[in-house]
């Protein structure tokens, strides 16, 4: 083999060493050695069931592979970019153990779909580990809402408050975003559990291979049908790393709402000390180092989306060495996904609502507005009546520099003859929060059982 490369026998001289470090693809594949190892078991073996090598041969093969990974796992595998990717460091690896047995393995197989194959196995894993992630933080935000059950916190639109929202509703609006990122996988799961293996490089092969054997063998749940959109294929790359885009956008939000109401401004919330920095010259500063880097860190993620998109747009079929760096973008998302997961979960747990600050301005900025709008409403009042009539009442207490609890009764009198001591049933902010009723909303007895349905849902 000329240079120990797997195509050397077309080449007359040797690779220049510039273009082997331009075309190396180890720095950064290497991660996919154990899914590599897995796969090239299952292809020997079924290579065993269908007489190209023996069953005996097959189990060899397999042995020596085990050996080699654990001979990364160990550190003491040399990496050299001559032998350009993963791949062929662990063939070479065979070949030095089993001579002629070891280049037999590639029989019936190419780079290109073994690449693809090793790379949904290892995105499939991925997606696992991130669903565990997500479960977790899940947990955190349910935690936190059992927690802090009874507490009544402004909600907001346009970052300008809006109407009351109990924080246990708040904290259970982030479980269902968290929710539909992890049915998102899910769904994207299905889509990479298709077995490439078996397409060879891009027409298939004229050699008798059992594709339904190495399915069963790796767990996919189904075989690609069309060797040559496999040869291609990184649509579920994307998917993927689409799927970790939104992910990184939902903690992006919730990083910079955090930012936010731990401020001074709105000291909404007592972040833990150990997930914090100072700063060099101000010795009073406590800065949210772990929030803001999470918020930052979600930019990677998006870039990663566009650099496949803009990798993938216009590639003939089938193969195209292009696809090499689809690897630094699925990997770099996932790592920086995963990384701000597994922070944002004991952050959540740690984080304690300042409720006696938050108490002692609930009832700022009208947040009962709306509740007395439709209390309007409901004595057949037309909505646009109703809005406009609150609107002028709010007028009123912004001259008055009162609450609209605190308007006399004539104020309401003349907005509604005949109802002017009954509004004050809906005022204020406790009595906004109770009247409160539609299925999904702040109502308490709505909160309080989806507070127990998320907690037996996520327990598991």
């Amino acid at each position: 083999m000329s240079g120990q490369k797997t195509w050397g026998g077309r080449f007359t001289g040797g690779t220049d060493r510039q273009v082997e470090a331009f075309t190396e693809s180890i720095s950064f594949d290497r991660r996919l050695y154990r899914h590599d190892i897995l796969a090239s078991q299952a292809h020997a073996r079924m290579l065993g069931e269908v007489g190209l090598l023996t069953p005996a041969e097959a189990e060899r093969v397999a042995a020596a592979l085990d050996e080699i990974g654990a001979e990364i796992d160990a550190g003491k595998m040399t990496f050299s970019i001559s032998l350009e990717d993963i791949h062929t460091h662990i063939e070479r690896g065979l070949i030095d153990r089993l001579g002629d047995l070891g280049r037999k393995l590639h029989t019936g197989r190419s780079r290109n779909d073994q690449v693809v194959t090793d790379l949904k196995l290892w995105v499939r894993d991925a997606i696992d580990d991130l669903d565990g992630l997500l479960l977790d933080l899940q947990r955190a935000f349910v935690e936190s809402a059992d927690r802090e059950q009874g507490v009544v916190i402004p909600g907001y639109t346009h970052l300008q408050r809006a109407q009351p929202v109990l924080a246990a509703h708040y904290f259970l609006a982030y479980v269902e975003k968290l929710q539909r990122d992890r049915d998102r996988l899910a769904d994207c799961r299905k889509r990479v559990n298709v077995l490439p293996l078996g397409a060879a490089a891009l027409a298939g092969t004229s050699l008798p291979i059992d594709r339904e054997s190495v399915r069963q063998k790796l767990g996919f749940e189904s075989i690609a049908r069309n060797s040559l959109d496999v040869s291609s294929d990184r649509d579920f790359a994307l998917e993927f790393v689409f799927c970790l885009s939104l992910i990184a956008t939902h903690l992006s939000g919730w990083a910079e709402e955090w930012v936010i109401w731990s401020t001074t401004e709105f000291n909404f919330l007592d972040l833990p000390d150990a997930f914090c920095t100072g700063s060099s010259i101000m010795p009073h500063k406590k800065n949210p180092d772990v929030l803001e880097l999470t918020r930052g860190k979600s930019g990677r993620v998006i870039g990663a989306l566009q650099h496949l998109f803009v990798l993938v747009k216009g590639l003939p079929l089938a193969y195209n060495r292009d696809l090499q760096e689809d690897k630094h973008a699925i990997f770099d998302a996932f790592d920086t996904v995963a990384g701000c997961l597994s922070v944002a979960a004991p952050l959540v747990r740690q984080t304690k609502l300042r409720r006696e600050s938050i108490a002692s301005r609930i009832e700022d900025g009208f947040l009962d507005s709306t509740t007395l709008m439709e209390w309007f409403i409901a004595r057949e009042l037309p909505m646009r009546t109703a809005h406009e009539l609150v609107g002028k009442l709010v007028r009123e207490c912004e001259q008055r520099k009162c609450r609209l609890v605190e308007l006399p009764d004539e104020a309401f009198e003349a907005a509604s003859p005949g109802g002017g001591a009954d509004v004050r049933a809906v005022l204020g902010v406790a009595n906004a929060i109770a009247a409160f009723r539609s299925y999904g909303s702040t109502a308490p007895a709505e909160v309080e059982r989806q507070v127990r349905e998320w907690g037996e849902r996520v327990s598991g």
